[in-house]
């Protein structure tokens, strides 16, 4: 699929390749694109970095695009200490769940809108929660939040278990990483003052995300673990 025309685009990743070239990550609204950038240290080169709003023109039919012209398209995302890191979760999310050339328009304006927010120092865990179930959702991975797998409506004082290929599953006996119906159905209202919903959402979303990880760690979780 040649794409000849200049269209909005992102930097998730970029390496050397060959001996002037870089091998880049890009998301657009058409999916995740890998391209060449030919001379990565002159102009453009400077431009290949994360959080850098672009637009750029792919040329090639194949899997592997070559850029064209690439342009800064806006004001680039400083992100410092955790929102940095941050960012760089959500790139890593991105190149490790999307398929090369599978269009999500709405995952982009998701994407962007979540780095301003992160570089507005607005609060992290909220917005990592709200951009990983929009991820899941858009991907065909989504479950109900406000009942379980058997249609029944959540309730505040029941447990539930997450059965990642059906949804929430209410159980009677305690045993370890269940989750409250009250916790569930703050994450439901995105009602984060109560007492524990974050938590709980954070522990939710990753066993979401596990199955669809491969089982390989992401790298950049390890950035929030070092001192």
């Amino acid at each position: 699929m040649d794409m000849p025309d200049g269209q909005p685009a992102f930097v998730l990743h970029s390496r050397a390749y060959r001996e002037t070239s870089a091998l880049v990550d890009f998301l657009t609204p058409q999916g995740r694109l890998r391209a060449v950038l030919r001379r990565a240290r002159g102009k453009a080169g400077s431009l290949a970095r994360p959080f850098v709003p672009l637009e750029v023109q792919f040329h090639g039919r194949g899997e592997l695009k070559n850029v064209g012209r690439m342009d800064s398209a806006g004001v680039a995302v400083w992100l410092n200490g955790d929102a940095l890191f941050s960012g760089l979760y959500l790139n890593e999310l991105l190149i490790r769940l999307l398929q090369a050339e599978d269009p999500h328009p709405v995952m982009f304006e998701q994407y962007a809108a979540t780095l301003q927010a992160l570089g507005a120092g607005r609060p992290l865990e909220p917005l990592l929660r709200a951009f990983e179930w929009r991820l899941l959702d858009e991907l065909g991975y989504g479950f109900a939040l406000e009942h379980d797998i058997n249609g029944d409506p959540l309730v505040a004082d029941g447990l539930y278990r997450l059965q990642v290929d059906a949804g929430l599953e209410r159980v009677y006996l305690v045993q370890p990483g269940l989750f409250s119906g009250a916790h569930l159905l703050a994450m439901a209202e995105a009602e984060w003052s109560m007492p524990g919903a974050l938590g709980a959402a954070k522990r939710l979303m990753r066993q979401a995300l596990a199955v669809h990880l491969g089982g390989r760690p992401l790298v950049s979780r390890e950035l929030f673990r070092k001192p």
